[in-house]
């Protein structure tokens, strides 16, 4: 670049062409230095007007220099910028002139420049524009092409950004070429190019350049090169503001010719249909499409894209136009709600209403109409605006007849936007007359505190649509929500006190003090009273009363006047004496009587007279005999009373203290709460809040141990069940997670004790979660499916449309499943509620029927609606112990047993399949569950034979070990006998542990279970640990057997022998128990729920003891077939009856001796698990297993010859004794095996004696 430069400046001609030459050779120097091919300095855009990316920026006028340097021809872009214009033409001139061609040697590099084409641009470059581009490798996608971290990523996107800037380097302005990421198809490269304006024949030859300066295996294909251009596109929306129902127009318009347009709408093309319209229109300058959506919805939101694409050479140009359109329904956001008018008034009618309908935003197009329709046809006039419209009614007497009144009338308006959409709405008028109304009560104008009282409200309209009831109290104002305390009949229209129209009546009634029986506090609440002795008897109230009651003691039927003490609280007190000194006890209470004649009575106090000579206990003037019974009513705290009681016992001449009853202060409080909140006109809206607070306090005392808090939060429970409240999540949640908490397992034995009060708590628990069901309120035709630890809740409502069945499947609570199908539920009146819940835990604390327990989930389901006669539910349990026999299906019957409640069986059928019964019954009980006979009995045979069985095996396998300690060293001479008599021992050993344990797991009850839970899984974990050694130890001697009778003359040290049947023995056992154990004791699974031994249904334990005992048992029996054939095969051949009998009788003798000692008895346990196999199965397996150690001794240890022979010490026993021959001939012992010699033999010899020896 040349600047001018006063007298300086050189001749612009000769510098021009200098420059020209030093720039033309620099370029050369560069291409040849860099190694690139001379093409990449081909200049782009040497014809001139042709079109460029972006037509708004000048196009630059380029001097162009093309020369032939040999043996190579380049043609040379060389800009020049002059800031003097008048150079130009002096310039253009000197070239115009110029002779061709033209020789010129540059830095020793020899030139000639054959032509010069000269183009001018007055305009700069502008600023730097992004081209975003594509092109398609003709190679296979690689997932690893998606990361950009990847080492196959990085190859990729270096060799193509080298290959971009190398062939686009050139092009006007170029800055940078950048790969930005691939897309599978093939491999399609998304690249970015920025450089200045260029024309499409510039792109075209830089696109024919890339695949030079890449290496084949990228393979690109030539014509896939691929520009998009974009604010090229004009894109309209017809209309502005589309609404559900309008038909829309949209419009992409470019200013050139295409070959084809496309419509896109979410990433699909858009295809013509019936909703869909496509139109294009091609001219040599425009191109043009339009896309009209008739009945537009919102599924048409959404991203529209045009497409028109067009091939210029080899690139592929496609214009692209993009709008977002969103189609939104148009909503009547503001119009007047239903109202109720009172026709036959004044005001009214000289102020008619107006009715409107507004949409959000202005509308200019917006048209709308009014419809009336409804009995009493009251019309107005409409009018409107740019986004409402309005209807004022003309309410007129004559048109609401009095038979009329609470009729309803609908006004539908409907507003239309101009191009398809509309929208509706309709308001409901209600048309009442002005009620008369009268209220009327059951006392006059008093009534005491407790006493209940009615009102009357009546109407001589019977039209109403609600019924409100408020109670007045000075200035506060109360509503009264209690539905159970309003009956409403609306064919007289009775029970109302406002109607819709606000006509009311109201009466006064006062309320005059009355303490309540509950509130009244007794003292003593029993007591024995010596004779002719004063006893103070008082009955105490709070202080905070102002009424003067008048108080007196009823004893025996006599009325005392009593005397008033004022203190923290008002007590009243009378001090007895009994002269007559009557056998029996006494009952007296305490009457209070009001201003306005109504009284109460105390609970009964129990007085029982003593003589004076048999006193024992004198403390606190409180007299009493030993063992007498004292019950003092509970302190007085912050002058409030604590309910329950303390019991005393005379023991040792003082009064102790038995049990306290009392309920703790937090227990105490929430009690007094609940009996005023039943009572509360308001009490649907307070349950919710003191659910929470009972749940909370609940928790915190979860670890107490007071049966009486227990009590308290069942009868709590029992109370505010009888308020229905809305069937919110977290209302039912604190409900049941307090019922969780209380009949959790370690509060067992507090149920026990709280069962034996005239009405068992549980059942009162029961009723209350059964009676809080019913009540429950569905929220928009719902009940929520819901569960806790114990408890699953599921619900339905019935509707007008319900066809399906109620069919509710229970199976959150652990392992059990429950299922409960109601059919021909459309018989059910409207609005009706179906709630069902089941429980885990409480069948574990209702009374139990002797020798039967509840096997499977409880069920309750409760019915808001009475039930028809052909109504039938059926339900399916899945049995918890499949072990149990005799189900039964029960429900719990709240009258049964003097109304203790109890399980009975009326009025449902039994179907019993595998693991599950299903119950099919005619009513709906309060409950309805499973039960099940949950064990044998417990004077089975099964029971004598294996108690009797066990100490007979206990006893024998005493007297085997003392045995095998007294022989042991004659008996065990030889390597095969030592082997023999170590495997017994420890068999004996082994057996007799756990026989010994099994009896510990006698002592442990059901009913003890949870409270010696160490102890069982002690005894389940040795149980299980040494019959697994009993059975290894018999598998050592069968093996034993085994290889002494195959392996004749082969050898094993006695050591070697030890070490294997040890590690077998012991070893073996020891991984099988410590695993079982270490794997199931964290998810509490090891043991059973009922028994000590290992658990079945939740974790599968017991196979660590089935598998290896079964096992066994094949092992031995194929031990024991190999020995009946090596008994067969000396006599294969002919045979004569004697050779036969002494076979037999061999098979036999070796069947006897062989199944106690390998324990093949064991195997009649397959026969037991059978389903429904016969009880002499059963018989059987108690019977050999149970005297197996007796088997052991008489089989293992007296049998064999030197230990009978030692142990016999009388002459009459001695083997030369003919008495004792014929009892050992009998037994096969004769004497011709030397079975225990200890003198030297052939090894064949030795080891064929040695094998039998096992057998005698």
């Amino acid at each position: 670049m040349y600047n001018k430069a006063d007298d300086k400046m050189p001749s612009p001609i000769p510098a021009a062409l200098s420059l020209l030459f030093l720039l033309a050779t620099t370029c050369l120097q560069a291409s040849q230095a860099s190694g690139f091919d001379p093409f990449t300095q081909y200049a782009i855009g040497r014809e001139l007007g042709e079109e460029s990316f972006y037509p708004e920026l000048q196009r630059q006028k380029r001097n162009v220099l093309i020369f032939d340097p040999p043996p190579l021809e380049y043609a040379i872009d060389i800009e020049v910028s002059l800031t003097d214009s008048s150079f130009l033409a002096p310039i253009k001139e000197y070239f115009r002139k110029l002779r061709f061609p033209v020789s010129t040697n540059i830095s020793d590099v020899e030139m000639t420049v054959s032509s010069i084409n000269i183009t001018t641009d007055s305009c700069g470059m502008g600023e730097p524009v992004v081209m975003n581009m594509s092109v398609r490798l003709n190679t296979t996608f690689h997932d690893d092409l998606r990361n950009c971290s990847s080492e196959l990523y990085k190859k990729y996107k270096a060799d193509l950004d080298k290959a971009f800037n190398a062939s686009y380097r050139c092009l006007p302005g170029f800055v940078s070429a950048t790969t930005t990421g691939f897309r599978p198809g093939s491999v399609e490269v998304n690249y970015r190019v920025e450089a200045g304006a260029a024309s499409f024949h510039q792109l075209a030859h830089s696109n024919t350049l890339v695949a030079q300066y890449l290496d084949e295996p990228y393979s690109i294909v030539p014509t896939s090169f691929t520009t998009e251009m974009t604010n090229h596109t004009t894109f309209t929306v017809s209309p502005a503001r589309i609404f559900e129902g309008d038909t829309i127009q949209l419009t992409c318009e470019i200013n050139m010719t295409s070959e084809n347009v496309t419509w896109y709408h979410g990433g699909q093309i858009v295809l013509s249909s019936p909703q869909h319209s496509l139109q294009a229109t091609i001219s040599n300058a425009t191109s043009r499409a339009t896309l009209t959506i008739v009945n537009a919805t919102q599924k048409d939101s959404g991203t529209y894209i045009c497409t028109f694409a067009k091939r210029h050479l080899t690139l592929n140009l496609i214009y692209r136009g993009r709008e977002e359109i969103d189609v939104s329904p148009l909503r009547i956001i503001s119009y007047s709600s239903d109202s109720k008018v009172s026709c036959n008034n004044p005001e009214i009618q000289a102020n008619s209403p107006v009715l409107f309908c507004c949409i959000d935003g202005q509308l200019p197009q917006l048209t709308g109409d009014w419809k009336v329709k409804g009995a009493v046809r009251i019309t107005g006039v409409p009018s409107f605006s740019s986004n409402c419209t309005e209807y004022k009614l003309n309410v007129t007497d004559s048109l609401c007849s009095a038979g009329q009144s609470g009729t309803v009338t609908t006004y539908t308006c409907e507003l239309q936007t101009g191009h398809g959409a509309r929208s509706s709405r309709d308001i409901r008028v209600t048309y009442f007359r002005v009620a008369q109304v009268r209220m009327s009560s059951s006392v006059n104008t008093s009534v005491s505190e407790g006493y209940g009282f009615s009102l009357k409200c009546e109407s001589d309209v019977s039209n109403y649509d609600s019924i409100s009831w408020e109670i007045r109290s000075g200035d506060r104002i109360q509503a009264v929500e209690c539905a159970a305390c309003i009956r409403t009949n609306k064919s007289t229209a009775t029970s109302m006190l406002t109607d819709s129209l606000n006509s009311s009546a109201s009466m006064t009634v006062h309320v005059i003090s009355l303490p309540l029986k509950q509130h009244i506090l007794l003292d003593p609440i029993a007591a024995p009273i010596p004779c002719r002795t004063t006893q103070a008897l008082n009955c105490c109230i709070s202080a905070d009363s102002v009424e003067d009651y008048s108080v007196t003691f009823v004893v025996q039927g006599k009325e005392f006047q009593a005397e008033k003490k004022q203190g923290n609280i008002l007590c009243y007190s009378y001090n007895y004496t009994e002269t007559e000194c009557r056998q029996g006890e006494l009952t007296a209470y305490c009457k209070f009587v009001n201003s306005i004649g109504q009284e109460v009575s105390s609970e009964r106090m129990r007085l029982s007279p003593i003589p004076d000579e048999d006193i024992s206990c004198s403390g606190n003037n409180v007299f009493g005999r030993e063992g007498d019974i004292l019950i003092k009513p509970c302190s007085v705290l912050n002058a409030s009373f604590i309910r329950g009681n303390k019991v005393y016992k005379c023991r040792s001449k003082s009064w102790k203290m038995e049990r306290n009853n009392c309920l703790s202060e937090q227990m105490n409080s929430l009690l007094l709460t609940a009996e005023s909140l039943v009572n509360s006109p308001s009490a649907k809206a307070a349950l919710p809040g003191f659910l929470q607070n009972l749940r909370n306090q609940t928790v915190l005392l979860q670890s107490d141990s007071s049966s009486a808090n227990l009590a308290a939060i069942v009868t709590i429970l029992y109370s505010i069940s009888s308020i229905p409240t809305e069937a919110k999540t977290s209302t039912i949640m604190d409900y049941f997670t307090t019922v969780d908490v209380i009949v959790a397992d370690s509060r067992k034995e507090l149920w026990a004790d709280l069962n034996t009060e005239e009405t068992p708590t549980s059942s009162l628990l029961l009723n209350s979660v059964e009676r809080f069901s019913e009540n429950l309120q569905p929220i928009n035709n719902t009940i929520p499916h819901l569960s806790t630890e114990t408890l699953e809740l599921q619900g339905m409502v019935v509707t007008e449309h319900s066809h399906a069945d109620y069919n509710k499947d229970f199976s959150r609570l652990g392992n059990l499943t429950a299922n409960v199908l109601i059919d021909k539920i459309e018989t059910l009146p409207p609005n009706s509620t179906i709630v069902s819940v089941a429980y885990s835990a409480l069948g574990r604390i209702l009374p139990a029927n002797e020798n039967e327990y509840v096997n499977s989930l409880v069920i309750s389901t409760a019915l808001s609606c009475e039930r028809n006669q052909n109504f039938h539910i059926n339900m399916t349990f899945q049995k918890e112990n499949l072990s149990l026999k005799m189900p039964r299906c029960v429900f719990w019957d709240f009258n049964l047993n003097n109304n203790r409640g109890g399980w009975d069986d009326r009025g449902c059928t039994l179907t019993e399949e595998e693991g599950n019964v299903t119950c099919s019954c005619s009513h709906l009980t309060p409950f309805s569950i499973l039960m099940s006979s949950d064990k044998p009995a417990h004077n089975s045979a099964e029971d004598y034979i294996t108690h009797v069985g066990l100490a007979i095996s206990i006893l024998s396998l005493v007297v085997c070990i003392i045995i095998e300690s007294l022989v042991w060293k004659t008996v065990t001479n030889n390597t095969t006998s030592y082997m023999r008599h170590v495997c017994i021992l420890n068999t004996a050993t082994s057996l007799l542990i756990a026989d010994v344990w099994f009896l510990v797991t006698a002592s442990i009850s059901e009913q003890n279970m949870q409270r010696r839970r160490n102890l069982c899984i002690a005894a389940t974990f040795f149980i299980h640990l040494f019959y697994l050694c009993g059975f290894f130890w018999m598998l050592s001697l069968g093996l034993i057997l085994f290889y002494r009778l195959v392996f004749i003359l082969h050898n094993t040290s006695k050591t070697s022998q030890k070490a294997v049947v040890f590690c077998l023995g012991y070893g073996c056992p020891l991984v099988f128990a410590v695993t079982t154990i270490a794997v199931t004791l964290p998810w509490n699974t090891y043991t059973r729920r009922d028994v000590c031994w290992l658990n079945w249904n939740d974790s599968k334990a017991v196979l660590a003891f089935v598998i290896p005992a079964l096992a066994i048992v094949a092992m031995n029996l194929f031990i024991t077939a190999v020995v009946i054939i090596k008994i067969l095969r000396p006599n294969i051949g002919d045979r004569t009856n004697k050779q036969e009998r002494k076979t037999l009788f061999q098979i036999c003798k070796s069947l006897v001796i062989l199944t106690p000692l390998l324990g093949l008895t064991w195997g009649f346990g397959l026969a037991t698990i059978i389903k429904n196999s016969h009880q002499a199965f059963h018989i059987l397996f108690a019977l050999f297993n149970a005297l197996q150690g007796l088997f052991i001794l008489v089989f293992g240890t007296l049998w064999d010859n030197k230990s009978t022979s030692l142990i016999l010490v009388t002459p009459m026993f001695s083997m030369n004794y003919p008495f004792s021959r014929t009892f050992n001939n009998l037994c096969g012992k004769t004497g011709k095996y030397t079975v225990s010699s200890s003198e030297p033999s052939s090894a064949s010899t030795e080891n064929t004696s040695k094998s039998y020896s096992l057998l005698n």
